[in-house]
């Protein structure tokens, strides 16, 4: 099954469902909420746009990749390590052996900017890509005459990357809250380092979303933040995934397999309530 932290998309998507409940009037109660859930999830679905189009380079014997050179950008020790620890936080890069960090980290370039500050225009071409340090930035979709907050990155977080992933425009603008240190990676270093890894990674995770049936109506910008905030769990048989009465902070889909939710009321021994197969979710009420 795979887990979100809940949190890194809150600001923009809702998410929601209740599990069955054999009572009657319960069911009725759970439908309600429901339909509540599935009308604020499709209320943000409409008014986002879907992206046009995307496409991808292609090589042959007309058109042969560049031998890539590594970029080295001057920085201090002192720089580099900080680098290094938010690089060794952020998903996107965390399949990257020594190595290849290394020149990764060489090839950032440190990026300060001022709060209100855009640095990325919805629909034009990229070449960079940001990783964030410090601070916080909202990311900006248009929906007919005005803007929206889709995503909001933190410490930790990225952004512009699918520009570089797929050879589109700018799925988004980007703006800063306030006053924040970011770092840019070039467009050729991003393609001979982490591109594959994170196409592999985001085809695998975008392809089991599109099926979930709440979530199948998500462009492909949404489906990719959510790609890159999901890990995998394996639970053996008979392990508890959460327990009732417990504080939630995660959010669940069983990507295989089959789990049953058990429920206790008034002191009464546990009883199967609900069962979830491949593309069922659970612990978003919490």
């Amino acid at each position: 099954q795979l887990e979100v932290q809940l949190g890194k998309h809150t600001d923009s998507l809702p998410l929601g469902a209740s599990p069955k409940q054999e009572d009657s009037e319960e069911e009725e109660e759970e439908g309600d909420e429901d339909d509540l859930h599935q009308e604020q999830i499709m209320k943000h679905l409409k008014s986002g746009r879907q992206r046009n189009s995307v496409s991808a380079e292609a090589y042959g014997d007309w058109n042969q990749p560049k031998a890539y050179t590594p970029v080295v950008v001057p920085k201090s020790e002192e720089q580099k390590q900080r680098l290094l620890e938010v690089l060794r936080s952020c998903i996107l890069f965390s399949s990257l052996d020594i190595g290849s960090l290394d020149i990764v980290v060489d090839a950032m370039a440190e990026r300060r900017v001022d709060s209100g500050e855009r640095i990325i225009n919805e629909g034009d071409s990229g070449d960079v890509m940001f990783v964030v340090e410090q601070g916080m930035f909202d990311c900006l979709k248009r929906v007919d005459n005005h803007e929206d907050v889709v995503h909001r990155c933190s410490a930790g977080d990225f952004f512009g990357e699918l520009a570089l992933l797929y050879n589109c425009p700018r799925a988004a603008s980007v703006v800063a809250r306030e006053t924040s240190l970011a770092w840019e990676l070039d467009r050729e270093t991003f393609n001979h380092i982490v591109r594959e890894a994170a196409i592999t990674k985001r085809q695998k995770y975008e392809e089991f979303l599109s099926q979930v049936p709440i979530l199948a109506n998500l462009g492909q910008y949404e489906r990719a933040q959510l790609s890159d905030a999901f890990r995998t769990q394996l639970v053996t048989a008979g392990t508890s995934v959460l327990r009732q009465g417990e504080d939630g902070a995660l959010f669940y889909l069983v990507e295989e397999g089959e789990l049953v939710a058990m429920k206790s009321e008034g002191g009464e021994p546990e009883r199967e309530v609900f069962s979830y197969s491949r593309g069922g979710y659970f612990g978003e009420l919490a």
